[in-house]
């Protein structure tokens, strides 16, 4: 983290994720800080855990006058999830024009790219696009109830399912299952049950994700029926998505699984080339940084979600 106070801020850009807000700042083109707190999305995180964690970067960033602050964030839906938001990120800005924007899009910004296509495989997943004429389009991103799939809650909780039926067939657990088990420090599959209804949340389960591919890696098949199944969702997103737009491309993918699991990597590259999808592209740098580039790049009317 690094921070100044002697200089206003031009930008501010937020990405706040389902597990971590990431902040930076920029003044002439050159960046003066970086910061991060717990989320503040308020679909994994209470209001008031929200509110404490966008005030700790803006303190961490030291930030004097601002001039915008360009937030990216899921559960972006509607003009009212922006407002909200963005009343939030007022308080610590108060002169500063806003924008508030669904994070798939600075997925898109930080690969360079005005137009195309960009999923987020992170704790939740979503996927969104603009073509040439300026159309746009997003697939999924309905949240984990009615969706999330191949995210890496979704991936934590098929875990535990595939646990929980090899325990129900009265089979011993395999590599996966005995991964589970030790994860999470219970002795049988039964036990997973509670811990699942119980005080654990989508980031607990998110981050045993890893747990699959470590498992796939031995040739697990239970993994390989995971990891299949959430590259055919993605494929199925893309698919609806490209239909949409009437784009190939390019599409660009984030978020920590899309961005640190090779074997996923080379699984989404070839069944998405399979599709026609040819020009993928899996991001190098942190999402925030596409804040910078919508606000090069974009418009900014203080109301915009």
């Amino acid at each position: 983290m690094s921070s100044s106070r002697q200089k206003p801020l031009a930008l501010v850009g937020l990405d706040i994720g389902g597990t971590k807000t990431h902040a930076m700042a920029w003044s002439g083109g050159t960046r003066l800080a970086e910061a991060k707190s717990g989320s503040a999305n308020v679909q994994n995180v209470s209001v008031e855990t929200a509110k404490a964690n966008i005030a700790e970067v803006f303190a961490a960033l030291g930030a004097g006058h601002i001039d915008r602050v360009v937030a990216g964030a899921g559960g972006i839906d509607t003009e009212a999830d922006a407002g909200f938001l963005r009343s939030l990120i007022a308080v610590h800005a108060p002169d500063a024009e806003i924008l508030v924007v669904h994070d798939t899009r600075l997925v898109l910004a930080a690969g360079h790219a005005s137009t195309g296509m960009a999923v987020i495989l992170g704790t939740g997943s979503a996927a969104w696009g603009v073509n040439a004429e300026g159309k746009e389009g997003r697939a999924g991103g309905w949240g984990y109830l009615l969706g999330d799939e191949a995210s890496g809650y979704w991936m934590g909780r098929e875990a535990v399912r595939h646990t929980l039926r090899e325990f129900n067939r009265g089979l011993a657990p395999g590599e996966l299952g005995r991964r589970v088990l030790a994860a999470n420090r219970v002795s049988s599959p039964d036990e997973l049950i509670a811990l699942f209804h119980g005080d654990t949340d989508r980031r607990y389960w998110a981050q045993q994700s890893p747990l699959v591919f470590e498992a796939l890696a031995t040739g697990d098949p239970d993994s390989a029926v995971i990891v299949g199944e959430a590259v055919e969702h993605v494929c199925q997103m893309l698919s609806d998505l490209s239909a949409l737009l009437e784009t190939q491309g390019p599409v660009i993918i984030g978020g920590g699984l899309g961005m640190h699991q090779p074997v996923y990597q080379e699984m989404l590259r070839h069944a998405l080339g399979d599709m026609g999808l040819i020009e993928i592209r899996f991001l190098v740098l942190d999402p925030v940084e596409g804040t910078k580039f919508i606000s090069d790049h974009s418009p900014m009317p203080a109301t915009t979600a």
